[in-house]
């Protein structure tokens, strides 16, 4: 019988917090953080997107960073959300301690290096964006804030790359690789993602409606969170307490579009019986299903046909999330991995928000919180392009 995995800290930064208790307030209150463009220089104003409620400049404050340092958004995002994850695991990373670190993220340091792309060909002012631009040197950088990593490396698979990341970093302990291993991603918004999802027509110019009817796209969201996995033995050793336990995950390739997901579900069907089978749970251990639930009129649909495939006319509590965050594209996986385990902890049924209309063949999420709800299993979706799709299964921890 494989050792357990849990999860001893986390932590999150997005729209609707710029930490768990942040978070679970807008949560509970059922306020979104999606609204109009506030630090993203573009000329789409008509979009709405899930900012995270600080400037670069006030980030660097908080963390103490030397003006003379030019991290980007990303890491920025990514340094407050581990520190959270850090502090509540009580670690402190150091050349004596065999830590995994496993980022997920698709623009990478983009934010930067697309305000200053002309400056580079008429002065070097800027140029040490460049350096700072690839997917990899953000995940360093923010594992160079906080001292020694004995592995360090960057997942990018689009949307499900945060989710990803937790599975690779699931691996890496059960294979023995590690004990520890901390997991998730950050992603800040561009004017190229922005710009690239509108022009694939999948923006709506409203709130984010996923699973109505009416629904006409996503809004683009940023953020970033991250988990302290660990394996039991060294969790009981350290006397570290368990807030969670990853007990399976699944990933499956459709490879049906590049960028649509395939008409019957099928990758989004395979990764969520996946992680049931690894978790050696059936479908009505399941108490809510965390939706990847984006408001496209594709995704709604062939996730909707994937999760009756595979739970039949009995569904438990379904809903997505992005409602209030925005879709954070690469970091969406971890920020809804911490949301719940908000859920568990506290005992409640995230909402779906802005859901009015049923969709024809859909599903009907969760309209609401139901405090006081026993959650133990729950199910959590990321599905990229691609058709990488990917479920992870959290649970209450053995002795919780």
């Amino acid at each position: 019988m494989k050792e357990p995995i849990y999860i001893t800290g986390a932590g999150i930064v997005s729209a609707i917090g710029l930490n768990k208790a942040e978070v679970l307030d807008s949560l509970r209150q059922h306020r979104t953080g999606i609204g109009p463009l506030q630090y993203l220089q573009s000329e789409h104003t008509e979009l709405p997107v899930g900012e995270v409620k600080l400037s670069n400049e006030k980030m660097k404050s908080i963390l103490k960073i030397s003006e003379s340092i030019p991290p980007t958004r990303t890491s920025l995002m990514g340094i407050m959300a581990l520190n959270e994850a850090l502090n509540e695991a009580g670690i402190v990373p150091s050349s004596t301690q065999c830590i995994g670190f496993v980022s997920g993220t698709t623009v990478g340091g983009m934010d930067m290096t697309e305000q200053h792309y002309l400056d580079f060909f008429e002065k070097n002012d800027f140029d040490h964006f460049i350096t700072s631009h690839d997917c990899g040197a953000c995940t360093q950088t923010i594992a160079d804030y906080f001292g020694h990593f004995s592995y360090i490396t960057s997942i990018s698979t689009a949307c499900s790359s945060a989710a990803n990341a937790i599975i690779l970093g699931a691996e890496l302990i059960e294979s023995g690789e590690l004990d520890i291993v901390i997991v998730g991603g950050s992603e800040s918004l561009t004017k190229y993602h922005l710009n690239g999802f509108n022009t694939l027509m999948i923006l709506d110019h409203e709130q984010c409606r996923p699973f109505d009817a009416t629904r006409s796209g996503l809004n683009l969201g940023e953020g970033a969170a991250y988990l302290i996995l660990e394996k039991a033995s060294s969790a009981k050793h350290r006397k570290a307490k368990a807030i969670g336990r990853l007990s399976g995950y699944g990933n499956a390739c459709d490879a049906f579009h590049q960028t649509a997901s395939s008409q019957n579900g099928e990758g989004a069907f395979r990764a969520m019986n996946k992680a049931l089978q690894s978790a050696g749970l059936q479908t009505n251990d399941i108490q809510y299903i965390n939706a990847h639930g984006t408001g496209t009129t594709n995704n709604d649909m062939s996730e909707s046909i994937a999760i009756k495939r595979l739970f039949g006319d009995i569904l438990p509590p379904i809903s997505s999330t992005k409602s209030y965050t925005g879709h954070t594209t690469s970091a969406s996986g971890s920020i809804e991995a911490v949301i719940c385990l908000l859920a568990m902890i506290y005992q409640f049924l995230p909402t779906n928000l802005n859901w009015k209309y049923p969709m024809p063949e859909g599903i009907v999420p969760n309209m609401n919180d139901y405090s006081n709800t026993e959650l133990k299993h729950v199910l959590c979706n990321s599905f990229g392009f691609g058709g990488n799709d990917s479920s992870l299964l959290l649970s209450k921890p053995v002795n919780g």
